[in-house]
Formats: structure tokens, sequence, C-alpha cells
């Protein structure tokens, strides 16, 4: 048997953590091996390993039958070895091309020679189905296709083997679906893959084998075909997982959140939320569908103050926040998770704890005459630690950059359910999470629900929306396109209703 990659007894020792501990994965040619685990399993830091990012405390690595040592990802790429990773490495300012070849540059009598880079980048684009503009800067395109330059960054460095971290963590459903096919067409052209994900459905689409890593050590590896999605959740977690979100008939009370006739421009000065009126009351769970890019993004700025709205009225238990700055937003009864945990939700260079107390830092009991409480904030940063399983190198003393995409989700949760506020504003509240944490979340926030919050929960996973919500808007073209309950509903219908194929507001409390 030919493996294309061999990791052998392979163990990683950070400061006061282990985080492979004596794993071994095997990878054979031309499939897509899936890395499975749940947040701080391990993943990341063995595939890390394997681009020369970290070095091994101990283990053996062997690339193609022959043993290697990967110093750093230099000789990785000149290895075969190419990773995308889970936050995007790429320049804003800068065009796909020149992102692309970027310490790599063709050049014609000692100038950068754009021209025939720009001609490669193409043929490659077409080559793999990927339909990207080699000319158009990053600034200016999706994530999923910033994904894509990401995935030509490594075919133009000659790479036949290919690591995707968390590939699909940024993406909308519909941009997952055509990764999964541009995955195939990797492997029919002599690619291997190694696929590190927490996202089960995606595993049974598109990986051949899933080995399985948890709390650090290799728990096994199965033919994707022949084991179940519920038999690789229990492999991951290491008990029972239950699929479903069990809750009680909602019981709505008063109006906390009114949307009234909100418009809001976009970046490009376009209209992105148009009109848009909504009621949000104690005690329910009401879910924003919609494909991405039909307001969603504007809409939640509007209403945290991340961006100012051009007219309308936003009104939080019966007062009119609209004209507030966030801090004071915050303070009036509003939680946010919102959608860019590294822009908006944390403070990368402070510590766990730091971010736990970033919005009370300067009140009791964090706080006394103007002086932090060392004591008080070390006591609450275990106990949220504690409750939503935050793990961390360093415990409450990690710096929050270090830590994994999952974990660093997971404080966000933590700090914002913990405020107990009147209205919880959660969007994209599991994204990157695994099938463990989104169980405990969507439990928490059904409890957030039974104690009398509000919640408007916003996310482009379908499931989730279905799911966790008790009525479910549509939002279409910036508009208003469906308002129903979810008893009532289906995906079908609810489909129709995103494409703007129909229009159905009726669920009106």
């Amino acid at each position: 048997m030919t493996y294309a990659i061999e990791m052998l007894n392979i163990t990683k020792d950070f400061p006061g953590i282990r985080a492979n501990d004596n794993v071994t994965l095997r990878v054979k040619e031309n499939t897509v091996h899936a890395l499975l685990g749940e947040n701080g399993a391990g993943k990341s830091t063995i595939m890390s390993i394997l681009f020369g990012l970290y070095q091994p405390t101990s283990g053996i690595i062997k690339v193609r039958g022959k043993e290697v040592t990967i110093s750093n990802p230099n000789v990785a790429n000149d290895l075969g070895i190419g990773m995308v990773h889970q936050h995007f490495k790429l320049v804003d300012c800068f065009t796909v091309t020149e992102n692309i070849i970027l310490g790599k540059e063709p050049t014609k009598n000692g100038i950068v020679d754009i021209k025939s880079a720009v001609k490669k980048v193409k043929e490659l684009s077409e080559l793999y189905g990927l339909n990207v503009d080699p000319n158009a800067k990053i600034r200016d395109i999706t994530v999923g296709m910033q994904q894509r330059v990401e995935i030509l960054k490594m075919l133009y460095r000659n790479a036949d083997i290919l690591i995707f971290d968390e590939p699909t963590a940024v993406l909308t459903p519909q941009e997952i679906h055509e990764l999964m096919h541009i995955m195939r067409n990797l492997v029919k052209e002599g690619k291997t893959i190694l696929l590190i994900t927490h996202k089960l459905k995606e595993i049974k689409e598109a990986a051949d084998e899933c080995t399985v890593l948890r709390k650090g050590k290799y728990i096994g590896t199965v033919d994707v075909k022949t084991t179940s999605e519920q038999e690789m959740a229990t492999m991951m977690v290491g008990r029972d997982v239950s699929f479903t979100v069990e809750k009680s008939e909602a019981q709505p009370k008063e109006n906390i959140l009114e949307i009234k006739d909100l418009n809001v421009k976009d970046s490009k000065g376009l209209y992105a939320v148009k009109n848009f009126s909504l009621n949000v009351h104690a005690g329910e769970i009401l879910g924003l569908a919609g494909i991405d890019g039909n307001g969603q993004t504007e809409l939640v700025y509007a209403l945290t103050g991340l961006c100012k709205a051009e007219s309308g009225q936003v009104l939080l238990k019966g007062k009119d926040i609209l004209k507030l700055p966030i801090k004071k937003r915050l303070d009036s009864g509003m939680a946010h998770v919102p959608e860019d945990r590294h822009k908006h939700g944390l403070i990368l260079d402070f510590t766990l704890k730091e971010n736990f107390v970033i919005h009370c830092y300067n009140k009791p009991p964090f706080s006394k005459h103007g002086i932090l409480q060392p004591k008080v904030i070390d006591e609450y940063a275990d106990k949220l630690i504690e409750q939503f399983d935050v793990r961390s190198g360093q415990g409450k003393d990690t710096p929050a950059r270090s830590m994994s995409g999952g974990n660093q989700q997971k404080a966000i949760i933590a700090r914002e359910i913990d405020r107990s506020c009147d209205l919880l504003l959660v969007v994209q509240p599991t994204r990157g999470l695994d099938v463990g944490a989104i169980e405990y979340i969507h439990k928490r926030i059904v409890e957030e629900r039974d104690k009398g919050r509000a919640i408007l929960l916003v996310s482009f996973e379908l499931d989730e929306i279905m799911n966790l919500s008790d009525r479910i808007a549509v939002i279409h073209d910036g508009e208003l396109n469906g308002l129903v309950y979810r008893k009532d509903t289906d995906e079908n219908e609810l489909g129709l209703m995103m494409a703007g194929s129909i229009k159905k507001v009726e669920a009106v409390i």
C-alpha cells in the first residue's frame, strides 16, 4: 500500500498542555482523508506539524514512503505539501494574482512578469473549475472566492498534498457544496487531500477515510461509506450525541426588539436593507434565514451600531437606540455574538479572562473604586471556562490569539450568554464548533429563551434555524420575504422564500 503521508507516533507538547499524544496518521494517495475531532482535540496542531509550522516533540514523518524532516513551510512546499488555513492569509489590497505569486514571483528582465502570472492563474482556475478572476482585488471578492484563491496558491506551487483546515467554517451552504465538488475534481487530477473538520455531513459527502482524535489522542480510522454519522460523533465526543434540539412550545410575551422601516446602505453606497420591519418577543427564538449577501450583515451592524442606518427605528424595550453608540446599546440590554469573532468579538492580544470582562471591567464586582479586582476576575473566568468547556494552553491567562477558532467562539458565547441581557443577538453562534459543543450551545440558547430573553438568531445553517427557531423570518434582497411559524414550514418552502420565488408573511404576533 502506497501512502502519501505517514505520521507515526507524533507527540507535541506546549507549555502546560500535550496537544498530540502518540498520534499515528496514514493517508492513502489520491483520496480525501478527513481528520475529525472536538475543538482542541489536536487536529490543527498535527497538520501544522505536517506543514512545518511546528516541530514535533517526538515521532516520524514520511512523505511517499521517505522519512523527512519538515523544518518550515518552504520545506513542506518543496515536498509538494500545501495548506489552506482556517483564517486566510491574503493581502486585501492586492489582486488575486499578486496574492497567489507572493514569494514565488516570475520575473522577466528583472521585473515581475504579471502578464505570464495572470495567464497561469487563469489556466489553473479553469483546469480545476475554480472560476476566479485573476485581476480582482481580494477586498472586492466573497469569502468563498478568497478560499479559492488560497487553493490556487497551493496549486501554483505544484502541491500534490493539500491540507484544508476547517475550510467550511466561513462558507455559505452553496459555497460548501461547491467546495466539495472542487475537492473531488482535485482528487481526479491526482491530488491527495487532508480535510480537518468537525462537520459530519461534509465528511460523508467528500471523504474516503476518517481519522478521529479526542483530547490529543488517536481514537481510530474508519471507512466513511460504512460508518454512520452517529458512530463518528460518538468516537469524537466519547458519548452519545443528540442531533435534535429538545424544547417546549414557546411562550412569547412582550416586544423586546422592534425594527421599524429600517433602511441601511452597504459599503458601496447601495441599499442592503430596505424598509425592513420585524418584532422579537421575550420568550421566543426568532431565526433569520437567507442566502449570504441579502442584507443580514448590514441589518445586524445597524442593530448593534457597527454601521449607520439611513432611516427607520430600532426600539429596545420601547426606547429608540438607533442613534446610541455601541457601548450604550449593549448597556441598554443587548448581548451580541458577532459573525466575525476576530474583528468584533475579541481583542486578540488580550488574555481570555480580560476578554470575559471586556463589557463590565469597570463595574462591581470586577472593579471597586476604579481599581480592578484580579481575584474576582479570575474566579469569574474559571467559572465560564468550566461551564462552556473553553480549552486553552494557559487557561484564563491564554492570549485569545493563540486559541483555536472553536474555543474563541465558545469564549464569546460564554461571555454574552452570561450577561443575561433582555435581547440576545446571535450570529452564526456555532460556526467552527464540533457536535458536542453545538449540542451544549443550542441547549443554553433554549434555556435563555425559557428565562424570558428575546433571541434573534442569524444563521446560514438552515438545520440550525429549523432546530432552534420558534418563528422564522426570511430576508431576500434586503426585504422581509417571509415570516412563518417553525411548525408550519419546511426546508423546501424556506428555500423558495430565500430565493425570492415566493413571499409569505403571516406569523405576526
